[in-house]
């Protein structure tokens, strides 16, 4: 048996020499991470179907590796009978059978990376030709600043603690992988990682070898594609549970390595908890442009659901935090607010809501008390936002739960300032700490939501209002009369329109938008972002509607350019919008601006948007700065190279010089938000990645091109065009080809569910 048992991983080992590249196939590790996920397969596929099926796929296996390694025609053709002959039941079987284990795979090579950085991370060696040009650590891009580009430790401590990385998640229907399939493989994963520990016992290596087969046949025996379409509020449950799972203890974990990279340069000093180094913010439930599911209703539920979410994740902590700050040393103001609560719990004989245990909380114990106020206090927030999503109304007082983060803050840096001025430093930089830096990261709403709508939306509605006041067509207008007319509005304070205005399905979704806006809180939402804007109109009908539509905090108006077009054409259109004195003074010297990947490389090709999409960052803060405006860039990438994808370091140190000056603002598409924090490490590398090229680039920034650099690329960016235009667009079998060579038509299906048009 013991022998069958090597011939048959030796087996392997030669099939996954031929199928892995040769750079990676000098990895043993990678090696014996793929042969034991495969072994542990194919013994599962052979309980479940049979040794006959079994022996087909492996025989499969053994063809498509031959022919990969010696391109022998016999040995396609001899695959192509053998697929073939197989019926229709077998078939459906081998093609699951192959495409799990090439999630097995990939997940093998994921742990083997991982493995691969751990060593380097162990000998400190980050120096290699493969990983220094692609990966940022924290550590080491601070000891580089501070020796090689001979910056004080005192600048780079400056720099850092007030820079700010905005990564904004967004749905995506190609990301049509189950979540539920995707844990599994996480499970699959850290099995993996700790099957391979040095100080494993032999019981803990065949009750993880155990575990392991049990997640490799659940993950086989789970449908791969939802079979029925999610609705925004799923995807937004999706994307909240990697909150739940990694983001939400990765960023205090994150920012201690910070802490302890600032001290290895010589700063003895902590970043602040309420230093901006990462926010978070959503697309789920409010990217409207395109997408008819996503309706006010949605973006109203999707905000309560957050708002509860982070309740219930702070209630959940507190009661840890109490357990911990059992002290009684504390400074006279944390005394008198102890004292002054227990007087008004005495008076209020039923302390609602307390778990058995804390009832009764002793008087010499200041900062349970405290804590105590909070925790029930997050216990009304969360029941309030149940009781909203579930019913449109609730019976807790609003003035029972925390309505802005700054109240939520204040008795817990009242706990802080009394543990250091007691001596107790030490504490207060533990969980509580921790516990203030997630406060300052997620605030009340865990994200803030974006809103994004077409300017044609708005140009409907502002139609119908001047129609309906008989002053005439704006969609006919010219542009300055268009300004001049809301300029007016806007310096006036009469309502425009009333109840009376006469509204369409799709005016009304517009209209509700905005008055759903009203209606939350404001720190629930973040830009309202313009597909297609073009004109300053655009940007000040937005600020228009936010009046009339009663948005006390209006969220600040991001255009976005897209095409090459637009993109072209984007420097001339700010310039515009900021010559308007009215708006300058609402923007108080800050600006955002979102540029898009997709459709710019869509429409021009990869090479010549990258290139228009530098050339307009240029321009844009040249604009900005003869106006005096501070611009921050957000960034549309996506995952693929076609949309803007590529290693993160790369990308943001090939910025323009002066167009993140540390503040940078990107999405993180569904379609990678699993490998982005899919697991505790990967959520890890996200957040330094993010942090440390941004200081250097702040700090460092790249050179501009010379002018002669200039006159090479724009005459290449034509040609690439031309050539990319001619295939995509004139080519009459291209569209047959894309379909043949890609899984568009299935992905079409999906999609059609979702009613959002995909492109070809």
């Amino acid at each position: 048996m013991a022998n069958r048992n090597l011939e048959k991983m030796a087996s392997i080992d030669a099939q996954l020499r031929l199928l892995v590249p040769a750079k990676v196939s000098e990895d043993d590790k990678l090696v014996e991470y793929d042969a034991l996920l495969l072994d542990r397969f194919l013994d599962i596929l052979q309980d479940l179907h049979g040794e006959d099926l079994k022996e087909t796929v492996q025989e499969v296996y053994e063809l498509s590796a031959e022919y990969e390694g010696k391109h022998d025609p016999k040995k396609l053709e001899e695959l192509g009978n053998l697929i073939t002959s197989l019926d229709a039941g077998d078939s459906i079987v081998v093609a699951k059978s192959f495409s799990h284990m090439l999630n097995l795979a990939n997940l093998a090579e994921e742990v083997q990376i991982a493995h691969s950085r751990r060593n380097k991370l162990k000998k400190g060696d980050f120096a290699d030709e493969n990983n220094a040009t692609t990966e940022s650590d924290i550590e080491e891009t601070l000891k580089k600043l501070v020796g090689d580009m001979k910056k004080s430790p005192q600048e780079v401590f400056n720099a850092l603690k007030n820079q700010t990385v905005d990564l904004v998640l967004t749905a995506h229907p190609t990301q049509s992988v189950r979540r539920s399939l995707l844990q599994k493989h996480g499970r699959i994963r850290n099995n993996l990682t700790q099957l391979y520990a040095k100080d494993i016992t032999p019981d803990d290596k065949q009750e993880l070898d155990e575990a392991l087969q049990r997640e490799i046949q659940a993950a086989f025996r789970t449908d791969e594609i939802r079979r029925t379409p999610p609705t925004p509020q799923d995807e937004m449950r999706a994307g909240m549970s990697y909150f739940h799972e990694t983001i939400w203890k990765g960023v205090p974990t994150f920012l201690r390595r910070v802490d302890t990279a600032l001290k290895n340069i010589g700063i003895n000093e902590r970043v602040p908890y309420n230093a901006p180094l990462i926010q978070f913010s959503s697309w789920m439930g409010g990217d409207r442009d395109g997408n008819p599911r996503v309706t006010p209703e949605v973006t109203r539920d999707v905000c309560l659901l957050a708002r509860m979410m982070a309740a219930n994740l702070y209630y959940s902590q507190i009661e840890n935090l109490m357990f911990e700050l059992s002290m009684w040393r504390c400074n006279d103001e944390l005394r008198v607010r102890a004292d002054e609560l227990n007087r008004s719990s005495k008076k209020n004989s039923v302390a609602k809501h307390y778990i058995e245990f804390w009832k009764v909380i002793p008087p010499n114990e200041p900062y349970r008390v405290l804590l105590g106020e909070v925790r029930n206090r997050l216990y009304h927030t969360r029941e309030r936002s149940r009781h909203l999503l579930a019913h449109g109304y609730s019976d807790i007082p609003e003035e029972e739960t925390f309505t802005n983060v700054e109240e939520f803050l204040e008795p817990l840096e009242l706990c802080y300032r009394s543990l250091c001025a007691c001596g107790d430093r030490a504490i207060a930089d533990g969980s509580l700490l921790d516990f203030l830096r997630q406060v300052s990261t997620f605030g009340l709403s865990l994200v803030r939501l974006d809103i994004r709508q077409e300017s044609d939306r708005h140009t409907d509605v502002l139609d119908a209002i001047t129609k309906h006041l008989e002053i005439g067509s704006y969609q006919e207008w010219s542009e300055e009369k268009r300004q001049q007319w809301l300029l007016s509005e806007l310096s006036g304070k009469r309502p425009l329109f009333g109840p009376d205005l006469p509204q369409t399905e799709e005016i009304r979704d517009v209209l509700d938008t905005f008055h759903v806006i009203a209606e939350l809180p404001p720190d629930n939402f973040g830009a309202y972002i313009i597909s297609m804007a073009t004109a300053p109109s655009d940007v000040l009908a937005v600020e228009l509607l936010q009046r009339e539509c009663h948005v006390k905090h209006p969220l600040r108006v991001v255009p976005l350019f897209e095409k090459l077009a637009d993109l072209e054409a984007a420097p001339a259109a700010l310039a515009r919008l900021f010559s308007v004195d009215w708006y300058r003074n609402r923007i108080n010297g800050k600006q955002e601006v979102m540029i898009g990947y997709s459709d710019s490389g869509k429409d021009a090709g990869r090479f010549s948007a990258a290139w228009q999409l530098y050339k307009a960052q240029e321009e844009l803060i040249k604009v900005a700065k003869e106006y005096g405006v501070k611009l921050t860039m957000f960034h549309g990438r996506g995952g693929t190279v076609g949309r803007g994808g590529g290693p993160t370091h790369l990308a943001i140190l090939s910025q323009p010089p002066d167009t993140i000056h540390g503040s940078l603002r990107v999405t993180v598409q569904g379609e990678v938000i699993e490998q982005s924090f899919g697991e505790q490490h990967l959520c890890f590398r996200t957040l330094q990645r993010f942090t440390a090229a941004t200081l250097e680039h702040g700090m460092h920034p790249p050179i501009s091109p010379k002018p002669e650099w200039r006159a090479l690329m724009d005459e290449m960016a034509v040609i690439a065009t031309e050539e990319y235009r001619s295939i995509v667009f004139k080519e009459p079998r291209f569209v047959e080809y894309f379909r043949l060579a890609t899984p568009e038509l299935e992905y079409g299906i999906t999609i059609e569910h979702y009613g959002i048009i995909l492109f070809i």
